[in-house]
């Protein structure tokens, strides 16, 4: 495994359950990184995240995410793992009798924190880094899908993670507001940390271009390697004819 890879896969195969979705994976993401996952509904992009979050394991080819070797990662091993990953799902995940202070609060103090002060002080620090920093006191019923998932994003960053997993985060929201929150994980990188974002929405590529990875008949292709950039392979075809 690379010393400078912060999450590496090598020749593995993921699975759910007995079933084979992907083979023969091979990835390597730094630090600071972002990433985009694409690929159609079942080509195995949230088996893949799972993977790296431990949620499913590794059991063929080789591993690493943070400095864990997931092969052989134990189960007390995997919170804290997961403290050093952000994760951002489609569906929100927040607690419905909360305001949005208590939901992060809830998180903070269940991964540690005791210091009310400093809880307080975190909370503030995150909402203003998504922009929600007026809407502490809010229920999440009374936020619109793109505040919510502001929220979501707020809650992955609170332990400070080294690397954020978002799968689907724009996926049920209109498209400004899409663009409004694919510039915000773009900033997230830019400032230190690693983002791997799935998505089906290839416009957002477009318009925020980055390194692209695409799950496709059970593989997963680099299509940022220079084959797949038009410019890159039409030189190389002049070159060799």
């Amino acid at each position: 495994m690379s010393e400078s890879a912060i999450i590496e896969l090598k020749n593995a195969t993921i699975r759910q359950a007995d079933n084979i979705i992907l083979t023969d994976v091979n990835l390597k993401i730094e630090k600071n990184e972002f990433v985009y996952l694409i690929g159609k509904v079942g080509s195995g992009k949230s088996s893949l995240l799972k993977t790296l979050y431990a949620d499913l394991p590794l059991r063929d080819g080789g591993g690493s995410v943070a400095g864990y070797y997931l092969p052989i990662i134990k189960r007390k091993q995997v919170p804290f793992l997961r403290r050093k990953i952000g994760i951002i799902f489609q569906d929100f995940q927040l607690l419905t009798d909360r305001s949005v202070k208590d939901n992060l609060e809830f998180v903070l103090k269940a991964t540690g924190w005791k210091n009310k002060k400093e809880i307080e002080n975190r909370i503030v620090e995150v909402l203003e880094k998504v922009h929600m920093g007026n809407k502490g006191y809010k229920m999440p019923h009374e936020l619109s899908g793109g505040e919510q998932q502001r929220v979501v994003i707020a809650r992955a960053l609170l332990n400070s993670p080294d690397i954020i997993l978002a799968d689907e985060p724009t996926g049920n929201l209109d498209p400004e507001t899409s663009d409004e929150l694919a510039q915000l994980m773009m900033d997230i990188s830019k400032n230190g940390r690693t983002v791997i974002m799935a998505t089906h929405q290839h416009d957002l590529l477009k318009k925020f271009p980055a390194r692209t990875v695409e799950c496709i008949d059970g593989k997963l292709v680099d299509k940022s390697a220079p084959e797949f950039i038009p410019e890159v392979a039409n030189n190389e075809s002049e070159i060799n004819q």
